[in-house]
């Protein structure tokens, strides 16, 4: 369920950020490149997520 909210909140933000870029530069607001964009950046936070250690660092 996890994967499911982030790709939705990734997904809703993308959009309101293409729809306001594309509304500031006077170009015609595209959806698919926004889509595009959101399942980028969901498989980066997947991928960071995994990279990222879980245990706290060791004090020397």
């Amino acid at each position: 369920m996890r994967y499911f909210w982030t790709f939705f909140w990734a997904f809703l933000l993308i959009e309101m950020v293409t729809y306001v870029v594309s509304s500031m530069t006077g170009s015609a607001f595209n959806f698919q490149l926004g889509a595009i964009i959101a399942v980028v950046v969901t498989i980066i936070v997947y991928a960071a997520s995994a990279i990222i250690p879980n245990e706290p660092a060791h004090k020397h």
